[in-house]
């Protein structure tokens, strides 16, 4: 099965390609980095160019994985509504990933048990995503908390510590100043998301193209500023 895997939450994304069998095997097949700022003209060029690469067309994609948020608002506009595109004209599955998840996924080897994968999300905020490391990453919570929400989060009780980790270095910082554990790790880029979008296909957590939606967690400026005055 060949499955395309996109990233266009933040100011970096990826798109990649990957052949996945039988079991859990998926086996990437290329990767490539998209430039910020510019995903909705580079994103459909892009995936043209990677399928030729390789020798495939569209036609010979089985399925997809997307990240459905939290991040940029527009970035992930862009990147739902492309596969959206996709899977519709070529009526297959997609499975929509959590950036938080894959965090999450990304610090198997450096954390057990419950952790807290956290992004940056401005404004002194941190998008946060309580995990239990099973078999499969099982998520208990996603939220938007403040520095201090956060925090507090982070110490939890004694009795179920959580390890934060995070691919943001300002963030890994600010944890650790507040005697927390945290682990850096590097971005999960769409090799990762193709792989746990493999792993959602054969459990047949799948949506069609019109049920895709994002996660934003947060709300946009448009909806803040809209909301009539109490």
């Amino acid at each position: 099965m060949l499955l395309l895997a996109t990233d266009t939450s933040g100011k970096q994304g990826s798109i990649a390609l990957a052949e996945c069998g039988s079991g859990r095997i998926c086996e990437l097949i290329g990767v490539t980095p998209l430039g910020g700022g510019a995903f909705s003209a580079q994103l459909v060029p892009q995936i043209a160019a990677l399928l030729d690469k390789h020798g495939y067309r569209k036609s010979d994609l089985a399925a997809f994985a997307v990240v459905s948020g939290p991040g940029s608002f527009t970035g992930l506009r862009v990147g739902l509504a492309a596969i959206k595109a996709l899977a519709e004209a070529l009526q297959k599955p997609i499975a929509a990933i959590s950036l938080l998840e894959a965090v999450a996924w990304k610090a198997r080897g450096a954390a057990h048990g419950r952790v807290l994968a956290a992004l940056d999300a401005g404004r002194g905020d941190a998008y946060v995503g309580d995990y239990e490391l099973k078999p499969h990453v099982h998520m208990q919570s996603e939220r938007l908390l403040n520095r201090e929400e956060f925090l507090a989060e982070a110490k939890g009780a004694e009795a179920t510590p959580k390890t934060v980790v995070t691919p943001d270095a300002m963030l890994a910082a600010t944890v650790q100043a507040a005697g927390i554990q945290a682990e850096l790790i590097e971005y999960p880029n769409a090799g990762v998301i193709a792989r746990l979008g493999w792993e959602r296909l054969q459990r047949g957590q799948t949506v069609r193209p019109e049920e895709l939606e994002a996660n934003y967690i947060r709300h946009s400026d448009a909806e803040i500023f809209s909301k009539p005055a109490s």
